[in-house]
């Protein structure tokens, strides 16, 4: 269909505004007309003293027709460089409104390439987690936008731990996404919900798209990045217009127990930070750099048994391989990588028997151990730089013991992975580990809850879950390129 790309509404009071899409953006121009044509519609008018705006036609979520009256809604940067939605109305004559319904179809085909941008949602909403401002954030900024688009909405308020995990485990398999408006931890609960499901197969299927209401949010800001990766109005446009993006889960292992980790397993100071800022959630990210601070005082060493598979422990060659996946998924060329069980079985224990020659085991007394997916654990922190969402590994970072003046000088660049060059930060690939406590207390987080501080194993599920994503990668850019903080652009 040739699609009309001017579109004029009014005039009303005097105002004429003309919309105006192409391939890439939607201009909206408004003024005081001085000379309207009698059929106006789809004509420009001259008028004076207008305002211009450009929107990335990415960010239209909605064009319709009602009666004569045409409304457009979208999202714009304000001041703040935060997102939020807008809304252009006007009318046009009656002869005029099968043309405006057709530019408002074209704009919207455009807009979400083809897709039907009505989906079917099942929302959780934790109004306890993080600074406790999750329904809020939901009513004021996500709701309206997800409305505007036309989705249907089946939305629960969880109401005590381990809700999350009941609602995922008894779900029907029936909607396009599972939106969380949380923090990670909701996030922990939803997947080992989604793992107890009769066909887990088929629910790990369902898309989740995380809206920013926690803590540390490190899942939002993997998928969105360090710009929009802690706007809902981002995050809500994310569900309306990501696409499928597979990525590897954990199953962790600990006695007889079994759960899912999408995110992180963490040992030692920054295990502590965690779990003793619990009480500051209310600081939102700010209490990781506060508990961090803390820690550097009391400088806890921490004695382990780690033992891992180590896959790749290059550095260089780490870099030179999330640059070269990021070209080849820009080209859209997928990854050619193995397979892998969507459940641990028992004769696959982590017991370092198959291939001795595989294993590193390291016994040095250290700071922290920081295992995990994803670039970002919160907004001042890249502990995975070099990540891939479905390479088959863990990525596994190992603080080595050092000063206090050292912790603190390596708070700088922290947020863009400047840590990762560190020589005393020993960083591994790996498609197992198992990490044996030597000391009777300390700090085990998982996914930022807290678990037994016991012995425990970790095996790669490749390729189980699955997030809405704007990418088919992290969208976090790592560009320092050295010790010192080099900066370059990614290639």
């Amino acid at each position: 269909m040739s699609a009309r790309r001017e579109l004029v509404l009014g005039p009303s009071n005097g105002i004429v505004t003309t919309l105006t899409f192409t391939e890439t953006s939607l201009t909206v121009r408004s003024g005081t007309t001085t000379d309207t044509p009698k059929h106006h519609s789809f004509l420009f008018s001259s008028s004076t003293n207008p305002s211009h705006s450009e929107i990335l036609l990415h960010n239209v979520i909605a064009a319709t027709v009602s009666g004569t009256t045409v409304e457009v809604s979208y999202l714009a940067r304000t001041t703040k460089q935060r997102l939020h939605m807008k809304r252009t109305r006007g009318d046009v004559t009656d002869k005029d409104v099968h043309l405006a319904t057709e530019w408002c179809t074209s704009i919207t085909q455009l807009a979400y390439k083809g897709d039907n941008p009505s989906k079917v949602l099942k929302v959780l909403i934790n109004p306890h987690g993080g600074p406790g401002k999750a329904r809020k954030i939901f009513a004021q900024k996500v709701e309206p936008i997800l409305r505007a688009a036309g989705c249907t909405l089946d939305v629960t308020l969880t109401t005590r731990s381990g809700h999350a995990i009941e609602i995922a485990q008894n779900m029907e398999l029936t909607y396009d996404a599972l939106v969380v408006v949380s923090g990670d931890g909701l996030i922990h609960e939803v997947m080992n919900g989604l793992a107890k499901h009769a066909t887990p197969e088929k629910a790990f299927c369902i898309p989740i798209a995380p809206i920013p209401a926690g803590s540390g949010n490190g899942l939002s800001l993997n998928i969105l990045g360090l710009y929009d990766g802690l706007d809902p109005c981002a995050a809500a446009l994310n569900v309306l217009k990501g696409r499928p993006m597979k990525v590897d889960l954990f199953s962790f292992i600990q006695g007889n127990q079994k759960r899912i980790s999408f995110m992180s397993q963490t040992i030692g100071l920054m295990a502590d930070v965690d779990i003793e800022t619990e009480h500051l959630r209310w600081m939102g990210d700010l209490r990781f750099v506060w508990g961090y601070l803390r820690g550097v005082v009391t400088r806890k060493t921490c004695k382990m048994e780690l033992s891992m598979k180590v896959v790749e422990q290059d550095k260089s060659q780490m870099v030179d391989a999330l640059y070269a996946r990021r070209r080849s998924a820009a080209k859209g060329v997928p990854p050619a990588l193995p397979a892998s069980d969507i459940t641990p079985s028992d004769d696959k224990q982590v017991n370092g028997t198959d291939s001795p020659e595989n294993w590193v085991v390291f016994e040095k007394p250290i700071l922290w151990m920081v295992a995990g997916k994803g670039p970002y654990v919160s907004r001042s922190l890249m502990q995975f730089p070099v990540s891939h969402p479905d390479d088959g590994l863990i990525d596994i970072s190992v603080q080595e013991v050092v000063g206090r003046r050292f912790l603190l000088d390596g708070m700088e660049g922290a947020e863009a992975g400047r840590s990762y060059w560190f020589s005393s930060n020993r960083y591994y690939k790996a498609s197992a580990y198992r990490a044996k406590p030597l000391t009777a207390s300390g700090a085990l987080m998982v996914d930022g809850e807290a678990f037994p501080f016991e012995e425990f194993q970790i095996e790669v599920l490749h390729r189980l879950g699955t997030l809405l994503s704007p990418y088919p990668y992290y969208a976090a850019d790592f560009k320092v390129i050295d010790v010192k903080g080099t900066m370059r652009e990614t290639t």
